[in-house]
């Protein structure tokens, strides 16, 4: 059988996303999305998002990291299919699809700039030497001295697999600040086992937890991934964070056909 694809990247987080509103894409086949994202025998990406039908959205999301598991919420993966529904003309510039965390609210800017408006945040637990919150997927976030040349390959699976969050384990941010409301990170993603060159839940977790922290007191945070540069504004109304926005550029790669 033949598969219709288009690759589309967010700052470097890249993905195979396929249009499914046929439902005809096998999604309990494990070895098929592993195979697809695989960098040397498949399309290679981070993850697979299948775009489908929903009864009271444009659309809706089904994501799976590039272990060929359906997992939560992917910031840039969700702004990647934003621009891939204006490409196949489901959406112009405003949308509202469906997630695995709920409804998510999205606009088409200039450029191949995606702004996605993620989930709101009440549950920040700030610990000693770290800060752990879900932002549609569970983030641990810490600083780090030297993050240009931190082992977060090693060091982030360590923390995902210990006991700390046990069998589901947590991604991992590691974060420098630049200045008052600008900080760099590198991420550990599970489900990819290694770091991505971004993630949009990873950037909106790190925005958050550098405000609950003290780190910063602004509302709109620049954030500095190794794939480039990402935005994230929100209203803090008392201890909850509400109107949460990932901002950053979504951009088309390249499509074609692959069999399998």
């Amino acid at each position: 059988m033949k598969t219709i694809f288009a690759k589309y990247q967010g700052t470097g987080n890249d993905f195979v996303m396929i249009d499914n509103r046929q439902n005809s894409f096998p999604k309990d086949n494990t070895n098929l999305i592993k195979k697809l994202c695989d960098r040397r025998f498949g399309i290679g990406a981070d993850g697979l998002i299948l775009l489908e039908n929903d009864i009271e959205t444009d659309f809706r999301m089904v994501y799976f990291n590039s272990d060929g598991n359906q997992s939560s919420m992917c910031g840039n993966g969700g702004r990647c299919l934003v621009a891939f529904a204006k490409s196949l003309s489901i959406i112009d510039k405003q949308t509202t699809f469906l997630a695995t965390d709920g409804l998510h609210h999205a606009s088409v800017l200039e450029n191949d700039i995606i702004s996605l408006q993620m989930k709101n945040v009440s549950d920040v637990k700030v610990k000693e030497d770290y800060v752990f919150l879900n932002t549609g997927s569970p983030h641990h976030v810490m600083m780090v001295e030297y993050l240009e040349n931190y082992d977060v390959k090693t060091n982030g699976a360590t923390i995902r697999y210990s006991e700390l969050y046990g069998k589901e384990g947590s991604n991992v941010n590691f974060v420098k600040q630049l200045s008052e409301n600008h900080f760099a990170l590198r991420t550990y993603e599970r489900g990819v086992e290694d770091e991505t060159l971004s993630c949009g839940t990873g950037a909106t977790a790190v925005a958050i937890a550098m405000n609950a922290i003290g780190k910063t007191n602004s509302h709109h945070i620049y954030l500095d991934v190794e794939g480039g540069k990402l935005e994230v504004t929100y209203v803090k109304e008392g201890d909850k964070y509400n109107k949460v926005f990932l901002k950053g550029p979504a951009t088309f790669v390249f499509e074609g056909q692959i069999a399998w």
